[in-house]
């Protein structure tokens, strides 16, 4: 038996995964859409930390972004 903690939310307590790090609303979720647990490849994430890391730059460049959060 997985062991589960109570969570609640404006509907009501609810039953989550102990080794879970989400709440009852997550949870809700999961059981209403059950559209399957598919990540995203690795490439695709890489990609698009590049992606935010050319954004950043390019922000700060014009000021749109602090020093600090740029290079965050």
């Amino acid at each position: 038996m997985t062991a589960t903690r109570i969570e609640t939310d404006s509907f009501g307590p609810l039953e989550v995964p102990a080794d879970r790090y989400w709440g009852a609303q997550t949870q809700r979720s999961i059981q209403n859409f059950p559209i399957g647990w598919e990540r995203q490849p690795v490439a695709i994430i890489r990609a698009l930390g590049v992606v935010k890391k050319a954004c950043a730059l390019r922000n700060r460049e014009t000021g749109a972004l602090a020093q600090d959060l740029a290079d965050a």
